[in-house]
């Protein structure tokens, strides 16, 4: 299971701007905003755009200043993946450490959606076994012993909300690394990303010209 939430898109209009400054070719621009304030390209800037895009990393600096805000929520094995992105990527999550004690655990707190009839029968008793310890933390004493107990134990499948900051040239190395990997999360993942304003021409080029 993950959720991509709140997504915002920003300075597309600055990026394009800078990607005409080696030539000087700012007369060229054609683009503007919608009655929706939405910022459009023009043919021209676009061609622009995607000619710089085919053209390789070197030539599609503005690619670099064109950034993505999102609150993903995924689980930990979902993020254990996905931290391997150290480069042009920020985060702040929700924190295990500090706010694991203070709601009751429910099996919506995991990513459990594949799980078989029986696995997810027993996983309920990880859960209630979660709570049984949440609840005598909470009401004796907080107990670090019953603390440890807690992080421990977590699952893997314990989801966990985070606001993320890219930009599309680091969306186009996640793109092309992961949307055929194996957990199904990733895919949703890409089918967000081609979601994003332009994200079919100027993120996945390749796949959209072939």
């Amino acid at each position: 299971m993950i959720q991509l939430e709140r997504t915002s898109v920003m300075n597309l209009e600055n990026a394009i701007r800078g990607a005409r400054n080696p030539m000087n070719s700012w007369g060229r621009m054609d683009s503007g905003y919608d009655e929706d304030g939405q910022f459009v390209l023009g043919p021209n800037d676009l061609d622009l755009a995607r000619r710089l895009r085919k053209a390789g990393s070197d030539h599609r600096k503005f690619l670099r200043q064109v950034f993505v805000s999102v609150d993903v929520t995924a689980p930990l094995y979902w993020w254990k993946e996905y931290d391997t992105y150290k480069v042009a990527t920020v985060a702040n999550s929700t924190s295990t450490m500090h706010k694991i004690h203070s709601k009751p655990f429910e099996l919506s707190d995991f990513s459990c959606d594949h799980m078989t009839e029986g696995t997810l029968a027993y996983f309920e008793t990880v859960i209630a076994k979660l709570e049984e310890i949440r609840l005598r933390y909470v009401n004796e004493g907080k107990n670090k012993e019953d603390w440890y107990d807690l992080i421990q134990l977590l699952p893997s499948s314990y989801n966990q909300m985070r606001t993320c900051t890219f930009n599309y040239e680091t969306l186009i190395n996640i793109y092309f690394a992961r949307r055929n990997h194996k957990l199904l999360e990733w895919h949703t993942f890409c089918d967000w990303i081609l979601t994003l304003p332009y994200g079919k021409e100027l993120i996945a080029a390749e796949e959209e010209e072939a």
